[in-house]
């Protein structure tokens, strides 16, 4: 027996968090009986319909993409732009694990999972993000250096952070500057780089959860393997201790 938003997220039909606002408003039936109250259970063997319509389980399925630049990542665009599940391949609905910025490319996870979506996304489990940072501007390293120790951004304090300075050119007048974070706050980075007076003028991700690009090209995707898997969700339960 399971929590029924525990089984509704690991069908691939929504998070976990949807699935509690779907039974609070009494919008889901197992075995035909309304309910309500979030801490009911069931099986994966009961018949469970969400607003009359029966629930499938769904294989779970994993993929690292290399999203590139523009390119959204939302199920579908208003505007018509292409999106990320314009890219990949399944028949799986799948939903991206957190967001990439339009104009920013990298690494970007894709599932049907909802718990791991959730473990990845919540922000007190600090999942590592690794960015690649380019400034079009010759940067004062001790300013940058000092993202490490959080900046004001929307009226909140960003936590610690990691800064690697890997080129100054000032024959270019350009900087590149490695970025690791632990949150996923709305235009995180670039507001970051805007507190201390630099605007971003590219930006890519380089690691997500410990998935690095090594093995592809922009555009390109791969489905993750089962170690994989469980080494996500050790390390997002891990920053949740």
């Amino acid at each position: 027996m399971e929590r029924l938003q525990k089984i509704i997220a690991n069908s691939g039909y929504c998070s976990r968090r949807k699935a509690e606002e779907l039974i609070k408003q009494g919008k889901v039936k197992v075995n035909g009986e309304v309910v309500s109250e979030l801490g009911a259970k069931a099986s994966y063997g009961d018949t469970v319909t969400i607003n009359g319509k029966a629930l499938k389980r769904e294989e779970k399925e994993y993929i690292l993409l290399y999203k590139p630049r523009g390119v959204v990542t939302t199920s579908d665009d208003e505007k018509g732009r292409k999106t990320v599940l314009d890219i990949v391949d399944s028949d799986n609905r799948l939903y991206s694990v957190g967001r990439l910025d339009y104009d920013t490319s990298g690494a970007l996870l894709l599932t049907n999972d909802g718990e791991l979506t959730n473990l990845l996304i919540h922000p007190r489990n600090h999942v590592e993000k690794v960015y690649m940072v380019k400034i079009d501007d010759v940067v004062d390293p001790h300013l940058v250096k000092s993202l490490e120790n959080g900046v004001l951004i929307d009226g909140k304090m960003t936590g610690k952070a990691k800064v690697k300075i890997k080129k100054i050119d000032k024959r270019k007048k350009s900087s590149l500057i490695m970025l690791t974070i632990y949150e996923g706050r709305n235009h995180q980075v670039k507001k970051m780089f805007e507190s201390i007076g630099y605007n971003v003028s590219k930006l890519k991700r380089e690691v997500f959860a410990g998935l690095d690009l090594h093995s592809l090209k922009s555009g390109e995707y791969r489905h993750l393997t089962i170690k994989e898997v469980k080494v996500l969700y050790n390390i997002a339960k891990k920053g949740n201790e």
